[in-house]
Order: C-alpha cells, then structure tokens, then sequence
C-alpha cells in the first residue's frame, strides 16, 4: 500500500507532457509569418470591439497581445524583403501606439484608450496589407 501512494505521489509531483510537439507548435518562434499576421489582427479587431464596450483592461491586454506579435514580425522578416521596411514602420506604429495604451492605463477612461487603439489597428491592418498577408473579405 504505501508503495502506490508513493508512486502516485510522484506522478503527481512532475507534470507530464505527453505531446511535445504540440506544446512546441505553439511557441511563438516557430509560427509562420501568415499565422502571427492572423493573430495580429485578430486581437487588434478584440482591442478596438472591447474599447466600444468600455472594457479597458479587455483593451490593454489585447493590445499587449498585439504589440507582441508585431514584435515576432518584425523579428521574422528577412532583411531581403523588399517590402520589410514598410511593414515594419507599421509594426512598429501598431508597438508604438500599444505602448501608449499601456501607459495610459486601466484607470484611465476606455474613451481615451480607444484613439491610440485605432491607430494601431490601422497600422496593424497597413503591415499585414504591405506584406501581401491580408485575408480576403468574405462576402
């Protein structure tokens, strides 16, 4: 008996990873180009939808996600891509205004968070546009 209480004991005492691929797919380094585009826009569509609700911590962590993914784009492209500097002007607009949005703070009303969450929102949409990532709009 105390055998299978110690054995389960230590089963419990180390987490188990049973798919490491899985975890590995979602680190952010080993996404494509295409699929930290998709996560870009989604969370600045969440960020400017939130900001009509008044939600302003909603704003600032969508916002933080999207400053994140801007970031890993911009460490994503070759420096060869002609289009590189363009978009990363804009990512760079989409990190700039995000920042801005953090330090204007969860206090602070949605309103005031919503103009700095705009303009990366349509800085984010410029990049993925420059970038030739854009979906097409369904009909």
């Amino acid at each position: 008996m105390p055998a299978v209480l110690l054995a389960a004991l230590a089963t419990l005492s180390f987490p188990l990873v049973l798919n490491e691929g899985a975890v590995r797919a979602s680190e952010p380094s080993s996404t494509s180009l295409q699929e930290q585009a998709d996560g870009l826009m989604r969370n600045v569509e969440e960020m400017v939808a939130h900001g009509g609700m008044g939600d302003a911590k909603a704003i600032i962590h969508h916002c933080g996600e999207a400053s994140r993914y801007a970031e890993e784009m911009v460490k994503q492209l070759s420096a060869s891509d002609s289009r590189r500097d363009d978009a990363v002007t804009s990512l760079n607009e989409v990190i700039r205004q995000c920042r801005r949005v953090s330090e204007i703070g969860t206090h602070a009303d949605p309103g005031q968070l919503l103009n700095p969450a705009t303009k990366a929102r349509a800085a984010a949409q410029e990049s993925v546009r420059l970038l030739g990532l854009a979906k097409p709009k369904k009909t």
